[in-house]
């Protein structure tokens, strides 16, 4: 292993005393033919001339090859309504930018190969020209307007506010995983806020049970006012300042947050606690039905993320404290696309498309689009599975604490 290491060296600095002495030799030749370093006799023009187009051939047939090879990206055709018309503008694209890219770059090529240095005669000075500024200007401006027209038409599209028979579902991203909550029976998601946020209440929501669970464990539980309070004023308990300082401000903070609680509760109607308790939590696999428009709201509750549909053609950065949303219409079956793309084994998927953290990698959910009927069976299949049924045990625990 070594000794070919050792030998693979030795070329490359043979070869790079080769160069220097070719190199060396060129120069010593041009002084006996009385030529300066600067100058260039025709044959080597002519020979720079060739090579220009010899080096584009090898860039278009390059090109061409890549293009072939890694152009087509595996996701297979859209299956979402709108994802069609954004391949279509996309390919609109690419063809404008390829057309562009041949023409400019055998105008390049063949300008200087034509062009070359002849002795006699002079370069014509040719330094401005209106309708020639006009024509590049003009041309791609109006290029590019017609494509930002299009575009922006597509995104309207996207995140125009859904129709009232659409299905709103919400997806809320976390390091590292998805959770989608469907609207259930009332196609109405129940409200949610931060300040709930609890082991048996991930998302949040916001009905009378939780905010009475959220005060409850606020004042009493083992990290709660009550407790901290006790830790401060038992003189038994020998703290260092830095541990009461610390102990004093989460106090003054849990203590700000109980107040905001206790206004929430006070200020809550009771009427809208079934827009929660009707609400589906799913993990791990978002189920769809085709050809159903579907309104995706979504939440982060730590970073940044992204929801990326690549089959579907759609994305949506995720931000805490703010609700984003878009809505798309899966137009195939996952049994169908598997058809399609040969492959017995395929899924949509949802991704991550922010690198949100050292487990970003895995940070993706299972998405299955079914037929109507094979749908509304899961839907009734998930009729226990409400927000209501996973909750109300836990709830009944702290109420007996």
């Amino acid at each position: 292993m070594m000794g070919s290491k050792l030998i693979a060296l030795i070329v490359i600095v043979l070869g790079v005393v080769a160069i220097a002495q070719l190199v060396r030799l060129y120069e010593l030749s041009s002084k006996l033919r009385k030529e300066g370093e600067h100058e260039t006799n025709s044959r080597d023009n002519r020979l720079n001339a060739r090579l220009f187009l010899v080096f584009m051939g090898f860039l278009y047939i390059g090109f061409i090859y890549l293009m072939y090879k890694f152009g087509w990206t595996g996701r297979g055709e859209a299956a979402s309504v709108h994802g069609k018309e954004t391949d279509w503008l996309l390919n609109v694209n690419f063809i404008l930018i390829i057309v562009v890219f041949f023409l400019t770059n055998t105008l390049l090529f063949s300008f200087a190969s034509k062009y070359i240095r002849k002795p006699g005669v002079k370069a014509f000075y040719f330094p401005h020209d209106n309708k020639l500024e006009m024509i590049w200007t003009v041309i791609p401006a109006a290029t590019l307007a017609v494509i930002i027209i299009l575009g922006l038409r597509s995104w309207n599209k996207i995140t125009y506010v859904a129709d009232n028979d659409s299905i709103v579902v919400e997806l809320f991203s976390k390091q590292f995983d998805w959770t989608a909550r469907y609207s259930g029976e009332d196609n109405l998601l129940g409200k949610f806020d931060y300040k709930l946020t609890s082991d048996d209440n991930e998302l949040a929501l916001v009905t009378t049970n939780t905010l009475d669970s959220a005060i409850h464990r606020m004042e009493h539980g083992i990290s709660g006012i009550n407790s901290l309070e006790s830790k401060l004023n038992d003189r038994n308990i020998v703290m260092s300042n830095d541990d009461r300082d610390k102990f004093s401000t989460d106090l003054e903070r849990k203590s700000r947050l109980i107040r905001l609680l206790q206004q929430m509760r006070g200020h809550h109607d009771s009427k809208i606690d079934a827009l929660a308790w009707d609400d589906i939590i799913q993990k791990d696999t978002l189920f769809l039905c085709v050809n159903k428009e579907y309104e995706f709201n979504f939440r982060s509750k730590d970073v940044i993320h992204s929801a990326y549909f690549p089959h579907f053609r759609s994305q949506m950065n995720t931000v805490p404290g703010l609700t984003t949303r878009f809505k798309f219409t899966p137009d195939i079956t996952t049994k169908e696309m598997r058809t399609k793309m040969n492959d017995d084994e395929f899924h949509f998927v949802l991704m991550c498309n922010k690198i949100c953290g050292s487990a970003h990698y895995k940070m993706k959910m299972m998405v299955v689009v079914l037929d109507e009927s094979s749908y509304n069976d899961w839907m009734k299949s998930k009729s226990q599975s409400t927000f209501r049924d996973s909750y109300f045990p836990a709830s009944e625990k702290v109420a007996e604490n």
